[in-house]
């Protein structure tokens, strides 16, 4: 791997970094107000729909920074950077629509959920995809 590859990597996946950081954080403190806040407002079922939203929003949010830092090896960024782009939709549109669903009313969103679920496979998709089309750094030498 070439020196100028690490310097450019960073800047490449600094949003996704700082995106997969910021939702890790958030779904702590949504993870925390379901557990305080949420446990006499709600019934067992809307617990645990948020309680999925938390868990999914989390899991992808730590793909995110994987992402990030997958940027730093021989890895095809394109495909990190669509990756990282769906990652990203699919939390708002998975677990957005999932924590709207239960603290409102706004039955409409529902189909923004399988679209979430979605996303969160197509980036998959493209991680496995990146993982074997390209050779690992070992390999280059």
């Amino acid at each position: 791997m070439s020196a100028e590859h690490v310097k450019s990597a960073p800047g490449v996946m600094r949003l996704p970094l700082g995106f997969g950081a910021a939702a890790a954080l958030l779904a702590v403190m949504a993870g925390a107000f379901g557990s305080h806040s949420l446990r006499g407002t709600l019934d067992a079922r809307g617990l645990e729909v948020f309680q999925t939203a938390v868990t999914y929003q989390m899991y992808h949010a730590i793909a995110l920074v994987l992402v990030a830092l997958l940027a730093l090896t021989s890895i095809s960024r394109r495909l990190l950077a669509g990756a990282a782009v769906l990652f990203g939709a699919g939390i708002v549109l998975f677990s957005g629509s999932l924590y709207l669903l239960v603290l409102t009313d706004l039955r409409w969103i529902g189909p923004l959920t399988p679209l979430g679920g979605l996303c969160f496979m197509l980036a998959w998709v493209l991680i496995i995809v990146a993982a074997v089309r390209y050779p690992s750094v070992s390999e280059h030498g």
